[in-house]
């Protein structure tokens, strides 16, 4: 088995988000309606613009494994002078290449992007499967983080 890794591209798009559905399916949630759409808007307009970048696990030419991360900024403070923050998300391997290193490194060659565009802080609201590769990682827990739902 040689995996190779490889950036997503525009090509990619409609079996990315199968594979983001299966992750959210994965990780219990409720489809109140078809989220695909949503998705692919989503995608196109950030991949073009710079503020999404995903690197992709292959077999052959199979996607066995994504990951993804979103820039977004908000005002400076003294844990992110720069303000600037990636979102990670759409970490998914295909159950059959599990505990093969595949999502570790993933994880690294988006945190390196994160890096890239300047950001002083990667978050994430982990599954509890994603616990302990994060954490193994050298991510820490944030007891702060408290949600709104509009």
């Amino acid at each position: 088995m040689e995996i190779i890794f490889r950036k997503l591209t525009q090509n990619e798009l409609d079996t990315f988000i199968e594979m983001r559905i299966n992750q959210l399916r994965e990780e219990g949630a409720t489809e109140d309606y078809d989220l695909a759409p949503n998705l692919k808007d989503y995608y196109e307009r950030h991949l073009s613009d710079g503020t999404f970048v995903s690197w992709l696990a292959l077999d052959g030419d199979t996607i066995i494994g994504t990951s993804g991360m979103s820039f977004v900024e908000k005002p400076p403070y003294y844990g992110c002078p720069s303000g600037k923050i990636g979102l990670l998300s759409s970490m998914f391997t295909n159950p059959n290449y599990r505990r093969r290193g595949i999502a570790k490194k993933l994880l690294t060659r988006v945190v390196n992007e994160a890096k890239e565009y300047g950001c002083g802080v990667v978050q994430i609201t982990a599954s509890d499967m994603g616990v302990k590769l994060y954490s193994d990682f050298g991510f820490t827990p944030n007891g702060n983080f408290m949600q709104y739902k509009l």
